[in-house]
């Protein structure tokens, strides 16, 4: 069952359909030439040939209809076993003169196109080159030569050719655009289900959340505190169910947009640029994780009631964020010492991690004045 399914579905289906068919009706050709030549000069030795022919016909429509059968071992027997009736073409036919199409006629240019279908144009050409090859080789250079451009057989080699690179092309194109097809409906699918989870959650969590924050004001005491933070809370998880995520594209980048406004929140403003922060998905993501590390020193040593603000923009190249607060500062020395002392967070998770991805970061702060730590990193791979 899977394998009539995968005969039926997918790109690459009707090209190994449209194979089996030049196969059969190639091999139907040839019978057809042997029968006006009266056997060719050895009858029994060319309808064994023709034998061998309908046997690989009918083993290569089976195997080829099994996308796990196309690798290298059967396209090689392919090859194989096409050179080798082609080379027996002397044998049955007498003298090989130009101007005859082989005992195989236009049968041998199955593995080529079978070639540049499964490996591309690059395979194709090789495929027509081993053919042809073979072909130039039992008719000699003389042949060649002397008949020029309008021979059968400089004219067959520029049709394999042209049928190996080709098709190999196209096949090519169509894999690529069923691949970006079926890209554009796996975003469509996560953009239904995350607008689903997103009225699951403003129905549900976000009105708990804000309930919470509405009651523990009206209270007072721990319980504003408790509402407080839920109301943070609240704009954090509003923000991540409203944003537009753009997904990955196909060259693995990513707009690291969506990866800021996630860290908004009552606490954190967020401004980013309008259009999309491009830059390669893990750079996107260390660059996002060195922002929260910043962030989570802004509410570590400057309190809950700090307020931080996360600025992004791009200009050649590469992508600076910027994460201010407003808390008491850092005094003179303090990273030193705290470095020295094995407090490795803002030297591993925001210095080191920058660093990795080719960027700089740049500290200013003052006691009193708040503290601003400027990421730069570029927008494309080092």
């Amino acid at each position: 069952m899977t394998r009539r399914k995968d005969w039926k579905v997918g790109v690459e289906g009707p090209f190994w359909r449209t194979i089996a068919v030049f196969r059969v009706a190639s091999l139907v050709y040839a019978a057809a030439l042997l029968v006006r030549a009266d056997g060719y000069h050895r009858p029994v030795a060319a309808a064994l040939v023709m034998g061998v022919m309908a046997a690989w016909t009918a083993v290569t429509i089976y195997a080829y209809a099994a996308p796990r059968l196309r690798g290298w071992p059967v396209l090689g027997a392919d090859m194989l076993v096409t050179v080798g009736c082609l080379l027996a073409t002397p044998y049955v036919q007498g003298p090989y003169q130009a101007g005859n199409l082989p005992i195989t006629a236009t049968w041998m240019g199955a593995p080529v196109i079978a070639w540049g279908v499964r490996h591309g144009p690059v395979a194709g050409a090789a495929g027509a080159a081993v053919v042809a090859g073979t072909d130039l080789w039992l008719r000699g250079i003389r042949d060649v030569s002397e008949f020029g451009l309008a021979s059968v057989s400089v004219n067959g080699v520029v049709l394999l050719f042209f049928a190996g690179v080709l098709v190999g092309h196209v096949a090519r194109l169509a894999r690529r655009a069923e691949e970006r097809v079926q890209r554009a409906v796996e975003i469509e699918a996560a953009g239904r289900e995350r607008e689903r989870l997103a009225r699951g959650i403003h129905d549900s969590v976000l009105q708990v959340l804000a309930l919470v924050q509405r009651r523990g004001a009206e209270i007072g005491g721990e319980a504003a505190e408790l509402g407080r933070l839920a109301g943070e809370q609240e704009a954090a998880l509003r923000e991540l169910v409203t944003i537009e995520r753009e997904p990955a594209a196909a060259t693995g980048d990513c707009d690291l947009r969506p990866l800021l406004r996630a860290h908004g929140g009552a606490g954190v403003t967020v401004s980013t640029p309008a259009t999309p922060l491009h830059m390669p998905a893990e750079t996107a993501r260390e660059t996002a994780a060195a922002v929260a590390a910043a962030l989570e020193n802004v509410r570590r040593h400057c309190g809950e009631s700090a307020h931080a603000w996360i600025l992004a923009e791009s200009e050649g190249g590469v992508v600076t964020v910027t994460v201010r607060d407003d808390g008491p500062g850092i005094a003179a020395g303090r990273l030193e010492e705290a470095a020295a002392a094995g407090r490795l967070g803002v030297a591993q998770s925001i210095l080191g991690r920058v660093a990795d991805l080719g960027g700089r970061v740049s500290i200013t702060s003052a006691p009193g004045q708040g503290t601003e730590v400027e990421l730069s990193v570029p927008a494309v791979r080092p």
